[in-house]
C-alpha cells in the first residue's frame, strides 16, 4: 500500500505548552529516525507520568512528535511529549517548549506503521502539497521568541485514528503543521 492523504483539516490552537524531551539529529537512531526515543518513552512510562498533569483537553488527544525547524535549516529539534495549558509547570527531568495560539494545517496520513511509510520526507511533501490545494500555504514561522525564525511541524498519534488499526492493517497518523 501507498500512503494517502484521507483528510484535510484546519484547526485553532490556543497558546499551549509542550511539556516532553527535546531531541536533535545526533540523538536519531540507526534508521535515521527516533523510534528508539518512542520506545525509551513506552519502556519508562513517561507518557504515564505527564497523563497525571491533565493534557490539554482543548485540542484532540494524542502523543506530539513535535518538530523545529530554523530558517537556514541547520538546526532541527524532535519533541517527544504533550500539550497542556500555557504556563504548566514542566516535572522534574522533562523540559517544555511554548507555542502561541496558530491556526494549524492538519492532514490524515493513511498507511501501514510498520512499514515507515507514513513517517518522513514523503508524508511530510504529500502534507504540504494538500494543504497548500487548500489554501494554507503560508507557514507560520514568526513565533519562536528568537531571533531566527522556525517552522514547526508536528505528528499527532491519536486514539483511535492511530491507536486501532484498520481491516486493511492501515492507521491515521494526523501530520500537523503550524500555519499563518
Amino acid at each position: 500500500m501507498t500512503v494517502e492523504i484521507v483528510q484535510v483539516l484546519r484547526e485553532q490552537f490556543p497558546r499551549v505548552r509542550l511539556i516532553g524531551k527535546c531531541y536533535t539529529n545526533e540523538d536519531r537512531d540507526r534508521h535515521g529516525g527516533y523510534s528508539e526515543k518512542w520506545e525509551e518513552w513506552f519502556a519508562l512510562d513517561w507518557f504515564d507520568q505527564l497523563e497525571e498533569l491533565n493534557p490539554l483537553s482543548e485540542i484532540e488527544s494524542g502523543y506530539f512528535g513535535l518538530m523545529g525547524c530554523s530558517e537556514d535549516f541547520n538546526t532541527f529539534q524532535y519533541w517527544i511529549g504533550m500539550m497542556f495549558a500555557e504556563g504548566t509547570p514542566a516535572p522534574k527531568g522533562y523540559q517544555y517548549v511554548d507555542l502561541p495560539e496558530s491556526d494549524v494545517g492538519v492532514c490524515w496520513v493513511k498507511g501501514k506503521e510498520e512499514t515507515g511509510e507514513i513517517y518522513g520526507e514523503r508524508p511530510h511533501n504529500l502534507a504540504i502539497e494538500q494543504l497548500k490545494q487548500h489554501g494554507m500555504d503560508q507557514l507560520c514561522d514568526d513565533f519562536s521568541g528568537a531571533d531566527e525564525k522556525w517552522w514547526w511541524f508536528f505528528e499527532r498519534y491519536n486514539t483511535p485514528r492511530f491507536t486501532n488499526k484498520q481491516e486493511d492493517g492501515t492507521v491515521i497518523l494526523d501530520y500537523g503543521v503550524f500555519i499563518k
